[in-house]
């Protein structure tokens, strides 16, 4: 068994779709029978992980639209049992590849890429032509087939994995509470990517929850983690708020550094509206933070609809400040029934649902 995956990013890249994607790869290569795995990345900021033995990553399209094209075409035109296509940006591609090799194509479908009608005509025709769709959440699935007319029913729900040994209930770091200034202070803490094109996470929400928060517990403080070109309006927002001094902004967190600072918060707190799943709520809960998401998007998903954590809705202020609080009053540990996301859970999934798009083909 060929099978060839065209990605945005995986092994050496950043975010929860990097991790997503290498998870899935290091599933597909792990299938009885799989012979060789080929994937096409589009980017890769960072030096690549370890990778599994019959995965061939092919890393000659990095550095731009037109390297990339080349890179895929040149692997499409080899024979595959199936063709999985890593982002809906890139479905014109993988259905060429399909085309040469005759092989089954599967669609992965992420988050709020595939909630609205794509903006390419292509893209909205060939949407009706995949064998498959496997999507990160139910969320995800419901918005897509909205729009797409792929029945909601046929599509494979794969939620995101989570390697529990990596992760673990820890102390605070003594080192990392003086980096901050975080010595007596109760922190709350939201991780993600600060762009622009991404308000959706509730930092917004939660900067303004600040001051009101203040006042019932003087010593709080906010932990923004992550970086990206949105931060510069969200630190001014902050001192316009009047909140400046107890919000603090780290950038970018290097891998070896996360789990560590996940256990610097007594809660994890992300209101998003347009996340596919979230992949760090999975990760706050592994370290034993008690965590709250939102009620509009994937993150209802990761909390397994409250069982794991506290739902709040972001768009009622109210709300989100009572889910903080309470937050605050949970012990830490483990939530049970996070096992749901382990990774010999997702792999037992991923490799089901790629059966049985090729039993049918």
């Amino acid at each position: 068994m060929r099978i060839l995956v065209l990605t945005t990013e995986a092994f050496g890249g950043r975010g929860g779709i990097a991790k997503y994607n290498r998870d899935m790869l290091n599933a597909l290569c792990a299938m009885p029978g799989c012979k060789e795995v080929i994937a096409v990345p589009r980017i890769m900021p960072d030096t690549a992980e370890p990778t599994p033995p019959n995965l061939t990553y092919i890393t000659s399209g990095l550095g731009g639209k037109w390297r990339y094209l080349r890179a895929a075409l040149g692997a499409a035109t080899e024979r595959y049992d199936l063709v999985l296509c890593g982002h809906i940006n890139l479905l014109p591609l993988a259905w060429l590849a399909q085309v040469w090799s005759r092989a089954p194509l599967a669609l992965m479908l992420y988050g709020i890429d595939a909630w609205q009608p794509h903006r390419d005509n292509l893209v909205r025709r060939l949407v009706r032509r995949v064998d498959a769709a496997f999507s990160i959440s139910r969320v995800t699935a419901r918005k897509f087939s909205a729009w797409s007319g792929v029945a909601e029913e046929s599509i494979a729900i794969l939620p995101n994995a989570i390697e529990l040994e990596k992760y673990g209930v820890g102390p605070k770091r003594p080192d990392i509470l003086a980096r901050h200034g975080f010595e007596g202070k109760i922190v709350l803490m939201t991780f993600g990517r600060l762009s622009r094109d991404e308000r959706y996470k509730g930092v917004d929400e939660m900067l303004e929850a600040m001051p009101n928060l203040l006042k019932n517990r003087p010593n709080l403080a906010y932990l923004v983690a992550g970086d990206g070109d949105d931060r510069p309006r969200l630190e001014s927002k902050a001192r316009e708020l009047g909140v400046g001094s107890s919000v603090i902004f780290t950038g970018y967190l290097p891998e070896a550094e996360k789990a560590d600072y996940y256990r610097l918060a007594d809660a994890y707190v992300m209101p998003s509206r347009g996340e596919g799943f979230g992949f760090v709520f999975l990760e706050a809960m592994a370290c034993g933070i008690p965590t709250v998401a939102g009620t509009l998007d994937g993150g209802r998903e990761a909390l397994l609809d409250g069982k794991l954590g506290i739902l709040v809705n972001p768009d009622k202020p109210g709300e989100l400040q009572a889910g903080i609080l309470a937050a605050l009053d949970w012990p830490r540990g483990i939530p049970l029934g996070l096992e749901y996301f382990a990774f010999p859970n997702f792999t037992v999934r991923m490799q089901a649902a790629v059966m049985t798009v090729m039993k049918k083909h």
